[in-house]
């Protein structure tokens, strides 16, 4: 148990916040005994006049750090409100738990004041205003890009009460010609013949199962209303990305220099470099190293030891905007057929399976991305030293080693 010299900050304040109220614990060292510390519990409102007059009760006890930790965003008004004037940090409540049978919210803000009087708390990454903007905005933009997938899987299944099997023939109930057959069955044409005619594109090579596929189908007036509907909410959105779009281009015009940087790593196209830019803020001098990026970013391994083992444990808990991102940029790594990552990931799938390799190309990537945000460098290909030479050396020697389990001494002796 540590004691009162173990204290490095001896002016504290611990904040448990919920929704309605704070409690506040402040602990200070006792004038009656030395080192000793003396705390009081008192509970304010979450509404911004009490909050205001929390911050100006904490400026007056000129304390050397104050801490909160919070489910959900219920934090977000406090530390708005606090960080100008007060040396104030959010913590993650995983760190700050309290031993169990003891949880109170007044028992929180004890132990969060004296776990942070001992430095025992990291501050959790807060962004400064400009970069919360750009991530409100990315945010958004991922958001109603998830709707719009869910708007047009939704149409899709609907489209299976009518008998039609359109979805089955063209690769996107979102395009050209797949619009066009919809609002023609919406505005009453039920010649499959007449539909299919209005392929464009390639899907004109298809015009034969296009009129099977709508052949026969019921299509009421109720169907008709309900597929106006969806179409309705696919165009409302196509609204909605555009005008965020329009904005994202303006916000983000003073990060274009680390945008052209971000996008020369293979698959990160412009959208997933803002999303990056908007999460991290650019600034990497908040992680010290690319492997505390990687954990916060939550595609680091997770340690789980115990008694001398290493037991099986999943990746750290980390910030889902940023690792969708780069999922997303690994998948679109994984389709090419040659490079570095490519053939990195081929090399990773074929010993530990899809889903590793997967967490491998994420870690490379948020590895590479600090170095370039930090040093202000564009990717470069890393050598490729898996040559031909190199395969045929190792499946030699994975072979002998088979041969070997199997109970085999064996002798190489090249063919002419």
């Amino acid at each position: 148990m540590m004691d009162a010299t173990d204290v490095i900050y001896h002016r504290v304040a611990g904040i448990d916040v919920s929704k309605n109220d704070a409690k506040v614990c402040v602990r200070v060292p006792s004038s009656a005994r030395s080192n000793t510390y003396r705390e009081s519990v008192t509970t304010w409102g979450s509404t911004v006049p009490e909050i205001m007059a929390l911050r100006v009760f904490l400026e007056e006890q000129h304390l050397d750090l104050v801490v909160m930790e919070s489910t959900s965003d219920y934090w977000k008004p406090f530390f708005y409100l606090f960080e100008d004037t007060i040396p104030v940090r959010l913590v993650n409540a995983r760190q700050a738990r309290n031993l169990p049978g003891r949880k109170t919210d007044v028992s929180d803000a004890h132990w969060l004041a004296k776990t942070a009087s001992w430095g025992m708390l990291a501050p959790s990454f807060v962004p400064p205003p400009p970069i919360r903007a750009l991530r409100d905005l990315t945010r958004a933009r991922t958001t109603v890009t998830q709707y719009r997938v869910r708007e047009l899987q939704r149409l899709e299944k609907y489209l299976e009460n009518t008998g039609s099997k359109l979805s089955s023939v063209v690769s996107d109930l979102d395009g050209v010609s797949s619009k066009l057959i919809l609002h023609a069955l919406v505005a009453g044409e039920r010649n499959p013949q007449a539909l299919a005619a209005l392929a464009r594109g390639r899907l004109t090579s298809k015009i034969a199962q296009l009129e099977q596929a709508l052949a026969g189908i019921r299509f009421t007036d109720h169907d008709a209303f309900m597929v106006r509907f969806h179409l309705d909410e696919l165009d409302a959105q196509d609204a909605r990305l555009a005008a965020l779009d329009t904005q994202i281009v303006e916000a983000f015009a003073p990060f274009r220099g680390q945008i052209a940087i971000l996008s020369t790593i293979p698959g990160v196209k412009t959208a997933t470099a803002q999303i990056i830019i908007a999460e991290t803020g650019a600034d990497m001098s908040a992680f010290p190293t690319a492997a505390h990026l990687a954990s916060w970013a939550g595609v680091a391994p997770g340690n789980n030891e115990s008694a001398g083992r290493h037991k099986p444990a999943p990746t750290t808990n980390g910030n889902n905007y940023l690792r969708g991102a780069l999922g997303q940029t690994a998948l679109n790594i994984a389709k090419q057929k040659h490079g570095f990552l490519p053939d990195r990931y081929k090399r990773i799938t074929n010993h530990r399976g899809k889903s590793r390799a997967i967490v491998a190309i994420e870690h490379s990537l948020i590895t590479a991305i600090w170095n370039m945000l930090a040093h202000g460098l564009c990717y470069e290909e890393p050598p490729i030293h898996d040559t031909d030479q190199t395969k045929t050396d190792r499946n030699r020697q994975h072979a002998l080693k088979e041969l070997r389990q199997l109970g085999y001494e064996v002798t190489l002796t090249r063919a002419a």
